[in-house]
């Protein structure tokens, strides 16, 4: 018996709406297909978001890839900077370490004069 009534309330979900003459649409297809539109506006909102948020992910990555490359031209910049300074420490080195002061004035009155005029002519 129970099995009668579920094949009648089964049946009745699955023909409501139909009348004689015709389907009649039922309130809950009505709603359903606003319900479609609803969602196919809110794909439509999603789709636009999500082209923007991939053109600005593009354009975030041209700038990392841009800046990357000046980071990597600094860097060999600095190493070659690098290498000249060593090798300009290296010869200060070898005069300081010779004996002769009077080397060692006419060095650093030199590097006092070239100093100033270089500061005079700046000014």
């Amino acid at each position: 018996m129970n099995s009668r009534r579920d094949y009648r309330t089964s049946r009745t979900a699955l023909f409501d709406g139909i009348e004689e003459g015709g389907i009649r649409a039922s309130p809950s297809y009505a709603s359903h297909e606003i319900d479609e539109h609803e969602n196919d506006r809110a794909l439509d909102g999603l789709e636009e978001r999500v082209n923007i948020l991939k053109r600005l992910t593009g354009d975030i990555n041209e700038e990392v890839e841009s800046h990357n490359r000046v980071l990597d031209r600094m860097g060999n910049d600095m190493d070659a900077s690098r290498g000249v300074l060593s090798g300009t420490m290296d010869r200060f080195k070898m005069v300081f370490e010779t004996k002769s002061s009077r080397r060692m004035a006419t060095l650093v009155a030199s590097f006092v004069a070239i100093f100033l005029l270089v500061y005079y002519l700046t000014k």
